[in-house]
This record gives structure tokens, sequence and C-alpha cells, in this order.
């Protein structure tokens, strides 16, 4: 007899456990909530058999069609919505783009102006510049190099003169000294000579 209210215990329990188990899978597999997927099989476990076909309730069919328009009114909101963020980031891009333009053009303006300057009203870049003033410091040098051994070479033809000169003058002054001593011989000579005459 006990065994026997064990056994009827444990089919009540088991029954009990099953409603429970049912209203609960009823639940998460109802037409109220669940995806579209999970309201479909609810629907078709629900629906009662005629020959091949499956007899569904029309209330059903409204709900489940309500529920497909209102996920779609959903879905066409959120891709209205994720076509506005896409054209909102577009128009993102685009005016980063453009700024990014503007600031690569702006900085070749700066590249351009700190490599160019005016010279004498003309725009020369700072290479040429810096070549052209090279080539002329190069060409100063030579110059001054050229003249500079024309000075020096014609210093040493003026030192030369210069001594030539002075070798002369001395030849000149012992020339004259020479000569008025002579000049004064030829005069004692001439006195001497009108002397011996008278």
């Amino acid at each position: 007899m006990k065994q026997f209210n064990r056994s009827i215990l444990f089919f009540f329990l088991t029954i009990a456990f099953q409603s429970v188990a049912q209203n609960s899978s009823d639940q998460q597999n109802s037409l109220q909530s669940g995806t579209i997927d999970s309201q479909f099989d609810y629907l078709y476990e629900v629906s009662n058999n005629f020959q091949e076909y499956k007899v569904v309730k029309r209330s059903n069919l409204d709900q489940l069609k309500s529920n497909i328009l209102d996920s779609m009114q959903t879905m066409r909101a959120e891709v209205l919505d994720i076509k506005n963020q896409i054209k909102s980031q577009n128009d993102s891009i685009a005016a980063i783009n453009q700024r990014l333009e503007q600031s690569e053009i702006e900085k070749q303006e700066a590249i351009d102006a700190k490599d160019n300057f005016s010279f004498l009203g003309m725009g020369i870049q700072k290479g040429v510049y810096s070549s052209i003033m090279w080539i002329l410091v190069a060409g100063l040098a030579l110059a001054l190099a050229f003249f500079s051994f024309q000075y020096f070479k014609s210093f040493k033809k003026i030192q030369k003169a210069q001594r030539d000169l002075a070798d002369l003058q001395e030849e000149f002054d012992q020339h004259r000294k020479n000569t008025l001593e002579r000049e004064r011989k030829l005069k004692r000579e001439l006195i001497d000579a009108q002397m011996g005459k008278s």
C-alpha cells in the first residue's frame, strides 16, 4: 500500500511538473514574446491538424501578423536611423576630407613660403638663391686671389724698379760727380794754359 501511495504521488508530481514545464514553454513560445521564428513555431504547435493542413485560429494569425508588422516597422525605423547615421557620418567624413585637403594646401603653401622668398621683386627658391650666393662668393674669392696675385707681382716689379732707380740714381750721381770733377780739372787746365800763355 505504501508502494502504491508512493507511485500515485510520483505520478501526480510528474504530471504537475510537466504541466508547469508546458506552461513555462508556452509562455516562452507564445505570440506575445520571442522572435518571429519562435512565434511561427508556437503557432505551428498550437494549431490543429485537418487532413494534411494546419488549422490556425484567426486571432493567432492576426496576432502574428500584427507582431510581424510591428517588427517590420521597428526594423524600418532602425534602417532609417542607420541610413541617417550613415549619411551623417558620410557628411562628417566629407567635411573632414575637405578640411584635410585644405590643411594639405596650407601645408604646401607654408613649405613653399619657407623655401621661397622675394629678392629684388622676384620670387626665388632658397636653394637657387643659396647656389647663386655660393657662385658669387666663389667668383669673388677667385677675383681676390687673381688681384692679390697681380698686386704682389706688381709690388715685386715696383720694388725692382725702385732698386733699379736707386742704382741708376747712384750711378747718375757718380757720373755727375765724375763729370764735375773732369770739368773742374779741364777748367784748371784751361786756366793754367791761359796763364802759361800770358
